[in-house]
């Protein structure tokens, strides 16, 4: 399970209901006013080179009228905390302070499984600390769950299956999660996406998927409309491809049989070129034939 992917496709499909959820405290302040762009990775890892933390997910805070100085936020998912090194995240800030000139800096852990984890970190020596670092934490276990059935942030909702909450509600925190994406998303790619999310973290059994079947027939009925459609959708794909690669194949003999009548036996290098090509190479190809008085030609 790819815990960190999950997570950064939540972050950044949904960056500003991650920012309020996940950051609270720093993202009060960020208004509808504000813009919130992701930091595109390939320029951290040819700015920032060997030092890049890949799972990492910076977000930059830009108010267009100028009225605040932009913020960075770096968000990082752990699924477990024991993993999770204080110095390399603290590290990153620095390098990402550095990169865009700025102090405004805020880190922000997200921890899906809680465990004891350094909370702060402190450098010095007898008489003073030289370099003091902490960051906000969200330990999504420890989130009573109840707090969040009706809230209106997505990521709150898709997340009500990581919180805590008793084992006989298991089914409840699923039809709860599942009615926040069907209200709060309206892209039928989005809400199958993030089904699939909500399915993985909560990990019905088969006789908790019964009841959740019963008790929420609604829910039910859309999640499996879900299903078929996309299933549908994933085989008349799948035919569509079995059509092209057959058609590619069929217009590769024919330019191989003709260019052999013509020229004699070609070599593996120019079979195996004509084999790995797409349809319209081959037609331009097939046309080349007409006018070329060596193979070369063809396949220029």
């Amino acid at each position: 399970m790819n815990h960190d992917q999950n997570f950064k496709n939540l972050i950044l499909d949904y960056p500003r209901q991650a920012l309020r959820f996940f950051a609270a405290e720093e993202a009060a302040d960020v208004d509808d006013a504000a813009h919130i762009v992701p930091i595109r990775q390939e320029q951290l890892q040819e700015r920032l080179g060997e030092r890049f933390r890949e799972l990492d997910v910076p977000l930059l805070v830009e108010w267009p009228d100028g009225r605040r100085e932009a913020v960075l936020f770096a968000l990082e998912e752990e699924s477990t905390a024991s993993r999770f090194n204080i110095y390399r995240l603290a590290h990153y800030c620095l390098d990402l302070a550095e990169l865009f000139d700025t102090h405004r800096v805020v880190p922000v852990v997200i921890f899906l499984r809680g465990q004891a984890a350094p909370a702060k970190l402190a450098l010095g020596g007898d008489h003073h600390r030289y370099l003091r670092f902490h960051y906000l934490a969200c330990e999504l276990t420890t989130l009573p769950a109840k707090r969040y059935l009706a809230s209106d942030n997505l990521i709150a909702r898709l997340n009500l299956p990581n919180m805590a909450y008793p084992t006989a509600d298991k089914v409840t925190i699923f039809a709860q999660a599942v009615r926040g994406l069907l209200g709060l998303e309206a892209d039928p790619d989005q809400q199958a996406k993030y089904l699939d999310f909500i399915d993985i973290y909560t990990a019905l059994d088969d006789n908790e998927r019964d009841e959740f079947e019963r008790r929420y027939t609604d829910e039910a009925r859309t999640m499996n409309s879900f299903a078929e459609r996309f299933t549908e959708r994933g085989l008349q794909r799948g035919l569509q491809q079995g059509l092209e690669q057959g058609r590619q194949k069929g217009e590769a003999a024919v330019l191989i049989r003709l260019m052999e009548r013509k020229f004699g036996a070609l070599s593996a290098a120019q079979r195996r070129r004509i084999e790995a090509a797409d349809v319209d190479t081959l037609l331009v190809w097939s046309e080349n034939i007409l006018t070329a008085e060596r193979p070369e030609d063809v396949l220029s």
